[in-house]
């Protein structure tokens, strides 16, 4: 019967659902427990280079004048640096500038202001002091610095990396061990921001200017996730 025969479909129909739904659920995978740390490591060390910016300022009645004078002024100095024990290549010009000088009442030029900067890098702190001393000297009317910072800074920021993977493996343990699980394998690590060298004072290099090395602390953060068995 026609009638018969539309029940027995409708039947079988809602049993494929059924199965397809039951099928659906079965294949459906669940996610693996784990647990997230964040680890810091940091190594001290002592910093042995230093960086500075000199600069020479002449004022003259030209612009010509200026820039003569003080380009005259700007090679004494780069020689005075050089002598003091200085290499060529670590010596660079960093800035060229001419202004006008005007009148009280902005309304004519009196002269004009020529300035020279010069950066003098990799200095060994024992020298660094000479140096100055050396650049002012010769008519350097400007010093900007020390940048002190540490020659072997890359491997020191590699040790500072593992031992903040250390600590969040020893963090990542105690957590599994309180929780009665088991720590498992690495799932993903990341390297967060390294902090920017910490200095600390702690002596001065011999020199008529007196530079302090003291210390600097290299730090690194990670955060790592850990499967949990």
């Amino acid at each position: 019967m026609p009638g018969m025969r539309l029940l027995a479909i409708l039947a079988v129909g809602l049993a494929l659902l059924a199965g397809g739904a039951g099928a659906a659920t079965t294949d459906t995978s669940t996610s693996t427990d784990s647990v997230t740390v964040t680890g810091t490591g940091s190594v001290t060390a002592v910093p042995d280079q230093a960086e500075f910016d000199f600069t020479v300022q002449t004022k003259g009645t030209t612009a010509s004048d200026a820039l003569d004078a003080n380009g005259k002024t700007t090679t004494a100095v780069v020689a005075a640096v050089e002598n003091a024990g200085v290499a060529e290549s670590d010596i660079q010009t960093q800035g060229v500038s001419l202004d006008p000088v005007t009148s009280s009442d902005g309304t004519k030029i009196t002269g004009y202001t020529a300035s020279d900067t010069i950066d003098v890098t990799k200095l060994t702190i024992a020298k660094s002091g000479d140096v100055v001393d050396a650049a002012v000297g010769a008519g350097a009317n400007g010093v900007s610095g020390p940048n002190l910072t540490v020659s072997t800074q890359d491997d020191l920021y590699a040790d500072a990396l593992k031992a903040a993977v250390a600590q969040a493996k020893s963090k990542a343990q105690t957590l599994a061990d309180a929780a009665g699980r088991t720590l498992g394998a690495v799932t993903t690590i990341v390297e967060g921001g390294s902090t920017p060298p910490l200095p600390f004072a702690e002596g001065a290099a011999k020199g008529a200017t007196p530079i302090e090395a003291g210390t600097e602390q290299i730090q690194a953060t990670v955060t790592v996730t850990y499967a949990l068995d």
